[in-house]
């Protein structure tokens, strides 16, 4: 494979992940409780943010799966990626007009970014068969989850000086700092974006257009969404995705609300944030070569293992330096199973469909936001113990576990393929 193009669509994740480590996982939670809502109660803020990030994702659990369908049906992948990145890049610069107490409007613009954010990587992800082969595609999965870490680490430090030391940058206060921050972002992502408009080719399929684009796009999303409730083998693996991912996307999110619970400052965590960014380059491309060398399934398996234990050492967690293992154990295996994920899914569909069958794949895990929160939620309100409903996440990571050991890809991909002929 050309290794322009390979790079050039790895360097997509190095760019958004500015947004997805500066803006949503670090500054704009902040920044909305203290300057966006700060007349605003403490607990109604939550809520509002609560409520923003839920509907960005509602919005896109709708529109992926059929906006997959319609880019598959005109090969145009690569238009509907920018068209969503260009959204986020826009209203991430945006959210540096908004003045103090307009939470309202930051609620809006984050909603439209987090839209642009989610919505251009279903049609990146999508792009990855046309620049990977079946023998490299855990290794090309894998750069871009790596990318992904590093550079969305490299900003995100820079940008935490930007606050720590803002008069040294000329800024008269720490709000113009983060203001600053996100039209970075911003310039991050648009510049970082090119290679992939550039260099990489989207496979085209020839095929006739007799009716629109939209109408085209439904029958097809009818069609596949038909076949896969009939495919055992791809919606077995789907479930056991869905689980262990939920797994994932629970610690990445309450992790640092349970360091905050257990005492620990908020200095401590933001370094811990960016000790996952920086182990997470290096280790996400070694279970790349772990894949290559023994098995992508049973490299997925290690990290659910790893992952299990985790939940365990949370558990138990009483020091900060506790925290920083927990952090450093995470970024072991974070960006690890979610390429890996990406890739041995990727094995199974057809590549003349991809975009619509990753709507799907990323449909699922939009949805892994809900009920792992919510499980935390449940058990915590019933048992009154933060430290038993992080050990209930285990059950995703078990049950999920037991669900991919019935997965054979080399049969799921033969019964995807002679369904759809």
């Amino acid at each position: 494979m050309n290794k322009k193009s390979i790079y050039s669509w790895a360097l997509y994740d190095w760019a958004n992940s500015a947004y997805a480590t500066t803006v949503m996982a670090g500054f704009f939670p902040l920044f909305f409780k203290a300057y966006f809502s700060a007349d605003v109660n403490v607990t109604v803020s939550t809520a509002h943010l609560g409520f923003a990030n839920s509907l960005s994702s509602f919005i896109i659990v709708l529109l992926a799966p059929l906006l997959g369908a319609i880019a598959d049906a005109g090969s145009i992948k690569k238009r509907f990626l920018f068209l969503f990145a260009y959204l986020g890049i826009a209203m991430s610069a945006a959210l540096s007009l908004i003045g103090a107490g307009e939470w309202q409007l930051a609620v809006f613009v984050y909603v439209l970014a987090n839209i642009g954010f989610m919505g251009s990587n279903t049609f990146y992800d999508s792009l990855l068969p046309s620049v990977s082969t079946e023998k490299n595609i855990d290794f090309v999965s894998s750069l871009g989850f790596a990318l992904g870490y590093l550079g969305g680490g490299v900003l995100f430090s820079v940008n935490v000086w930007m606050l720590q030391d803002f008069a040294f940058f000329g800024f008269t206060d720490e709000a113009a700092a983060i203001k600053a921050s996100f039209v970075s972002v911003a310039l991050w992502w648009a510049l970082f974006s090119l290679p992939l408009l550039l260099f990489v080719e989207e496979k085209r399929e020839k095929t006739e257009l007799k009716t629109s684009l939209i109408k085209q796009g439904y029958m097809r999303l009818k069609t596949t969404f038909s076949k896969i409730s009939q495919l055992k083998g791809l919606l077995l693996f789907l479930i056991a995705y869905w689980l262990y991912i939920d797994g994932v996307d629970t610690i990445i999110r309450m992790a640092v609300d349970y360091g905050m619970a257990l005492g620990f400052d908020s200095h401590n965590l933001i370094l811990a944030l960016l000790i996952v960014q920086f182990v997470g380059f290096p280790a996400t491309l070694l279970f790349a070569k772990l894949a290559q060398y023994w098995d992508t399934k049973k490299a997925i398996y290690l990290a659910i293992a790893i992952y299990i234990f985790i939940v365990f050492w949370a558990t138990r967690m009483n020091e900060v330096y506790e925290f920083y293992v927990l952090a450093v154990m995470i970024a072991l295996v974070q960006g690890g199973i979610q390429a890996l994920s990406r890739s041995y899914y990727s094995k199974m569909i057809p590549h003349d469909q991809a975009a619509e069958f990753f709507g799907f794949y990323n449909f699922l895990g939009k949805f892994a936001t809900i009920f792992g929160p919510l499980l935390i939620a449940v058990v915590a309100l019933f048992s009154e113990n933060s430290r038993l409903a992080i050990a209930s996440v285990s059950l995703f990571f078990v049950v999920g576990a037991i669900l991919l050991f019935f997965v054979d890809e080399k049969k799921v991909a033969h019964d995807v393929q002679s369904a759809l002929e």
